[in-house]
């Protein structure tokens, strides 16, 4: 589906939400439609505005929802309430369209805990305080023997390193 999303053009999506706003605003029709789609218009024309970019989507995306009330609560001649389901079915790829273009541009959902970027999978955390390096690589599976902690008061005794000679130029790199 992701690949769908990313196939449709913004624009022309917006441009026909646009366009059937208008058709239906001169009737029996939620009066929102047009306004939303105007600045719908704007903000895909605007490349640097990933803030009303933003508001956009959440606008469309709510409009949904308040589209379903409005046709259950008014009566419409049959024609424009055709027009409004079609519009209404074409808020729904508008708005992933504008969300994978907000993306695309850098924004993001803070609301929803929704990265720019990163919607694919879970983020890896380390824990502050050093405690996923205790002398292990990585953690521990259940199955992996566990080694004996060493004691406390037990000195121990390891070689002294051999002596090596001094590299003649300090801080150049070493040959193996």
């Amino acid at each position: 589906m992701a690949d769908f999303v990313q196939a449709l053009d913004p624009s022309k999506l917006v441009l026909v939400g646009t366009a059937m706003s208008f058709v239906t605003s001169g009737f029996t029709a939620p009066v929102y439609n047009l306004p939303i789609f105007l600045f719908g218009m704007y903000a895909q024309e605007a490349t640097e505005a990933a803030q009303s970019l933003r508001a956009f989507t959440f606008l469309l995306g709510g409009s949904m929802f308040y589209d379903i009330i409005w046709m259950f609560t008014y009566s419409q001649h049959w024609f424009i309430k055709f027009v409004n389901i079609l519009l209404l079915l074409l808020k729904i790829p508008t708005t992933f369209a504008f969300a994978t273009a907000l993306q695309q541009r850098g924004g993001q959902f803070s609301g929803l805990g929704i990265r720019g970027n990163d919607l694919a999978g879970a983020t890896v955390w380390s824990m502050p305080g050093g405690f996923t390096s205790s002398g292990r690589d990585g953690y521990q599976n259940v199955d992996s023997p566990v080694d004996a902690p060493k004691p406390l008061g037990v000195p121990t005794t390891q070689p002294a390193p051999a002596s090596q000679p001094a590299p003649s130029n300090p801080g150049a790199y070493q040959t193996v």
